[in-house]
Order: structure tokens, then sequence, then C-alpha cells
């Protein structure tokens, strides 16, 4: 880990007064959240890719279900590319 993911992580919004949110453009659809996810609260779902040169059948998306997330953290912390954050519910 690296002094600015553990500055980041030092700060993170966590408990159940937050909530992750996924940065869609930021998501590379590699389901790291979806595996360290206990709540089920990530769904991976299928959109088409946006790029004109790569020919790709199935790009994916991670998308969080509010309910059943607890606000942990987890995802934010296994998310290679940051596009998970907390927000406020």
């Amino acid at each position: 880990m690296t002094a600015q993911r553990a500055g980041e992580r030092a700060k993170l919004k966590i408990g159940p007064e937050h909530v992750a949110w996924v940065k869609e453009e930021l998501c590379i659809g590699c389901d790291q959240c979806t595996i360290v996810c206990d709540d089920h609260a990530i769904e991976v779902y299928p959109v088409k890719l946006r790029s004109p040169i790569l020919d790709v059948d199935i790009n994916k998306k991670a998308r969080i279900l509010r309910e059943p997330c607890t606000g942990c953290g987890l995802c934010v912390l296994a998310c290679p590319t940051d596009a998970i954050v907390m927000i406020d519910r």
C-alpha cells in the first residue's frame, strides 16, 4: 500500500450513514468489488464499449445497491482504479 493510499484509507468515510458510489467512467468491470462485498450490495452489468478502436463483446461496470450496502468501505479499498467512493446516504 502506498503512502497516498494509506492516507486515503485513514480518512475514508465508513459506517451506516455512508454508502458506496461507483464513478462509471473509471470502472473497468474487474469484479474485485463484488468479491470483497459480503453484503451482496454490488452488481455488475453489461454496457456497450465506447471505444471505436476496440472490439469487445462484453464490457462490464459495477453498480452499488444502496439498501444492502452497510458502508463498510471494503469495495473502495479493493478497487484498483479508485472508481468507488463513499458518499453520504
